[in-house]
């Protein structure tokens, strides 16, 4: 018996009987030769972890574009911070960890520079449109390894395509993501906001307050335990009716004050256009783009979904660089 074996019965003699075993799952989109210590799970979550989207992800903003100061999330922490918090529940509840944590840190690698106003950018210039959870999945099945992608499996894909809020994961450990995404988000982003001078701790209606605490930490430990309790023993992932109801509400007032917030987003306008601007550049200079992207061009892949694949690809840093580069005369750089 192998390594993997063994740690694949081990799933099978310890793990819920509704959680997901390497064993059975569904398989990959192409033959691959199993390793012979890591299960399929754990393997996923290594090719995702050393891949270039994921590394891309320390330079692509999460709420706050360009923070005076070294402690605002970015994508990369965020996706972190979720891959935290649904081990933590999974481990509760006997699920299976490599299955989580690949999810967790796969479920935004296809997202834009300059956050959802990146996305908005090019979902709005591209005749395709543009949604970074499908993003996520071409990145992974196709654009990683110069267009070979990382050959995941079932389970992780669907996990990563299902993450967002109208996602509807077919396994436990996908619904684990998808509520660990939420309340880690409404965890940090309250957090960076209060950091920012943006809002104060009083300023979140007593109502919400009463329910799941006072503070970021107060919340992320209510949301936690109220999914471990409620899913104990349940073929389903779910919060009580008084927590959700909160969460719901906390959400909302951080779409109100933070995610629609004039200081917060002072600078999205610049970035969608800065973002439709590259778009239209390389729809005229489809030569202009590194080599990877001409190979998928030249395999037959429409010349949108290509232009959008490059420049959704890009980091915050990079896409300004590259802007300064096309557009602004040397001249002019002080």
């Amino acid at each position: 018996m192998t390594i993997r074996e063994s740690l694949e019965q081990r799933e099978k003699d310890y793990l819920s009987p509704y959680a997901s075993l390497s064993m059975e799952s569904r398989g990959r989109m192409k033959p691959e030769v199993e390793c012979d210590i890591r299960p399929a799970f754990q393997r996923d979550r290594d090719k995702i972890l050393h891949c270039k989207a994921f590394r891309r992800l320390k330079d692509k903003t999460q709420v706050f574009l360009s923070p005076e100061g070294d402690h605002y999330r970015t994508r990369l922490t965020h996706t972190l911070e979720v891959s935290q918090n649904a081990r933590t529940i999974a481990k509760a509840l006997k699920l299976n960890e490599d299955l989580v944590e690949a999810i967790a840190l796969g479920h935004d690698l296809g997202h834009t520079p300059f956050g959802h106003a990146g996305e908005r950018a090019l979902n709005r210039v591209c005749p395709l449109g543009f949604e970074h959870s499908q993003q996520s999945v071409r990145t992974v099945d196709r654009l990683e390894r110069n267009g070979q992608g990382l050959n995941l499996t079932y389970e992780v894909r669907d996990g990563i395509l299902n993450h967002q809020t109208i996602g509807k994961p077919h396994t436990l450990e996908g619904k684990v993501v998808r509520l660990s995404d939420k309340i880690s988000y409404i965890h940090h982003d309250m957090d960076d906001a209060v950091r920012a001078g943006i809002l104060k701790e009083g300023d979140v209606p007593l109502e919400i307050r009463e329910v799941i605490g006072a503070t970021p930490s107060e919340r992320l430990d209510h949301f936690v335990h109220d999914i471990v309790t409620n899913s104990m023993g349940r073929n389903d992932i779910r919060m009580s009716e008084q927590i959700e109801t909160a969460m719901k509400k906390m959400r909302q007032f951080m779409f109100e004050n933070v995610y629609q917030n004039p200081i917060a987003k002072s600078e999205e306008g610049k970035a969608e256009v800065l973002i439709e601007t590259l778009y239209q550049h390389f729809m005229k200079h489809v030569d202009d783009m590194p080599d990877e992207f001409l190979k998928l061009l030249a395999e037959g892949e429409p010349r949108d979904q290509v232009v959008c694949d490059y420049v959704g690809a890009m980091t915050d840093r990079f896409a300004i660089s590259l802007y300064e580069t096309i557009y602004i005369p040397k001249s002019w750089v002080l």
